[in-house]
């Protein structure tokens, strides 16, 4: 082919076909879903909120409507009854949740949740936790491992109020808070102490 440029000029001009662009390939795997950077950080469905000590994060008989991550502090949640007599039914602290009632159809709380300490949650909306609890097998794997813990430590507290005496649950609350619930970093008591308990 030519193309007669200007003063007559006729130059030789090549046509190279042009191939026919490829559709871009999509990309079919996501990119790996982070729990950590989940359960750090604000986002999509999901805010975190601080509390001073003793603010009440929400009340018995309120709606509810999120569930909630603690990432630094610690919460207590207590019940009442028609009597207005109180009590304490769990004591939460960083990689803790709490609200999941939710997620099983409760429509109010339950129980009244209060800092006990300055604290940072990660209020994750209920429709927001129950899409990603789907979608993400590694982050419901993590929540459910934390929730079958927590019916066994729940257990664990009914007997303990049924069959011992105040001494030995004082003992084990005592206990719990220094080393923590079983499946933690340190799962046993050191051998000196088991000695001292057998005395």
């Amino acid at each position: 082919m030519h193309a007669i440029l200007a003063h007559g000029v006729i130059r030789s001009q090549t046509c190279i076909p042009q191939c026919p662009s490829l559709p871009k390939r999509a990309n079919s795997r996501n990119p790996a879903f982070d729990v950590k950077l989940f359960l750090d950080s604000a986002g999509l469905g999901r805010k975190v909120d601080k509390f001073r000590k003793k603010a009440t994060v929400f009340a018995q008989g309120a709606p509810a409507k999120t569930v909630m991550y603690i990432q630094e502090g610690g919460v207590k949640l207590t019940v009442v009854n028609e009597t207005a007599k109180k009590a304490v039914v769990a004591i939460l602290g960083p990689g803790d949740f709490f609200g999941e009632g939710c997620l099983a159809g409760q429509s109010i709380c339950m129980s009244t949740a209060t800092a006990i300490a300055p604290t940072t949650l990660l209020v994750i909306e209920k429709n927001q936790m129950i899409r990603v609890l789907h979608e993400e097998h590694e982050f419901s794997d993590r929540f459910i491992a934390y929730t079958l813990a927590r019916i066994v430590r729940v257990e664990e507290d009914l007997i303990d109020q049924l069959f011992n005496s105040s001494e030995k649950r004082l003992a084990r609350t005592l206990l719990l808070a220094r080393y923590g619930a079983p499946g933690h970093a340190q799962k046993v008591l050191p051998k000196y102490r088991k000695r001292c308990w057998r005395r």
